[in-house]
């Protein structure tokens, strides 16, 4: 197998960086299947909107989520199908210890 780059190693540490903190595993373990707004989310996560919206920010910044308008309303939902293989090969790996 072909060594990766220092660059690209380093991208890596900063993407699975985001799976450190427990809001946004459970703002995408939400997200798995469908696309919510941020009172859903929040409600769902236990979190206040504020708290929410910032862990969203760095989630889209990440290209992890994206979201779209709907009037004034915003929905999240995962990227691609790509989070959703991460996230599931994580709870598999659990899964098995």
């Amino acid at each position: 197998m072909e060594l990766l780059s220092e660059d690209k190693l380093i991208d890596m540490a900063e993407l699975f960086k985001i799976f450190g903190d427990s809001t946004r595993v459970k703002i995408i373990n939400i997200l798995l299947d469908k696309e919510l707004c941020v009172c859903e989310i929040s409600e769902l996560v236990k979190a206040s909107q504020s708290a929410v919206s910032h862990q969203l920010r760095i989630l889209k910044q990440s290209k992890l989520v994206k979201y779209r308008k709907d009037g004034n309303c915003t929905y999240y939902s995962l990227s691609d199908d790509h989070v959703k293989k991460i996230f599931m090969l994580g709870r598999e790996h659990l899964d098995e210890m």
